[in-house]
């Protein structure tokens, strides 16, 4: 069953990071920063459960089942706050699946730390910021990078004091093979508006593109639009932009836009990768000696 709610409650730390996301999280059980508290009792609610230990088959079939969820239409509201959100990992050897068990020691060493960082819109002072880290508990499959990062990002998402009004991720959202990526995986789940800001193309191909900030070319797979590049810098590469879920591509455009201060990754995504990179350095820094975690290694796919 794609969308099944399984299990029990549990307060063992690898069994609720890997599967609270299913249910109303909890993220007093996950490891993450003592500086920002949820206000007691506060609790996510997800408009999607499912699975998270899965196969690439199952995870196939969870993004095609999402895409009857999706809304490729302006579904916003006021939006008085936005947030940008990223991920990074730390690896010790092979992220393959195992034999005959997925769960075991070598998957317990490989962790995925989610970052956000929420700003004040349209004003973008930074109201908070917050971090979590999970066991990782899906290999590296192009075209599946949302089920490595989002429990940890909803991890992260649960540390807040509210709810951010709208998504900027790290990250493909429509142009995706399955028109399924993270930010349009993530925006489902929660039932929030969200734009998907990757520094990559993935999918498709798009025509030249005008020298100037704000000019755009539109990518298109086949005979469809998916995503736009955008120059958010003048005579700077572009980035590639695509509709998350509760939003038009247009606006996504002119939102990113409205977020970009002279650089050429947009605020929000800039400062949580920032955020991230800092993490998981200090995490590296704090790891008990012997335990053997090798290089740490930030994603650069954007699947």
């Amino acid at each position: 069953m794609l969308f099944k709610v399984f299990g029990k409650p549990t307060l063992n730390l690898e069994a609720a990071c890997r599967n609270t996301a299913l249910y109303d999280f909890q993220p007093r059980v996950c490891k993450t920063n003592p500086g920002t508290r949820s206000p007691k009792g506060w609790q996510m609610r997800l408009a999607i459960k499912h699975r998270w230990d899965v196969t690439t088959a199952e995870a196939r079939g969870i993004q095609e089942g999402l895409r009857s969820r999706w809304e490729g239409r302006d579904r916003l509201g006021a939006i008085p706050t936005v947030a940008g959100l990223d991920a990074a990992f730390l690896l010790k050897g092979s992220q393959a699946f195992r034999k005959p068990s997925r769960w075991n020691a070598l998957r317990d060493a490989n962790r995925a730390i989610g970052a956000v960082v929420l700003f004040n819109y349209p004003e973008m002072s930074e109201l908070e910021r917050a971090y979590a880290e999970v066991p990782l508990g899906f290999p590296y499959v192009p075209g599946f990078l949302s089920f490595r990062e989002i429990p940890a990002l909803l991890a992260a998402l649960g540390k807040l004091k509210r709810m951010p009004d709208l998504l900027f991720c790290d990250g493909q959202g429509y142009a995706h093979p399955r028109r399924m990526g993270l930010a349009s995986h993530l925006g489902i789940i929660l039932d929030l508006p969200s734009i998907g800001c990757a520094k990559s193309l993935l999918i498709g191909e798009h025509p030249a593109i005008g020298r100037q900030q704000g000019e755009w070319s539109a990518i298109r797979d086949g005979e469809e639009t998916i995503g736009a590049a955008l120059r958010t810098r003048t005579d700077c590469a572009p980035m590639y932009i695509s509709a998350g879920h509760r939003v038009t591509l247009e606006t996504a455009l002119k939102l990113t836009l409205s977020v970009c201060d002279g650089r050429r990754v947009p605020r929000p995504t800039r400062e949580a990768d920032r955020f991230v990179s800092r993490t998981k350095r200090e995490t590296s820094q704090n790891q008990v000696p012997g335990l053997g975690i090798g290089k740490i290694n930030k994603r650069n796919q954007n699947f």
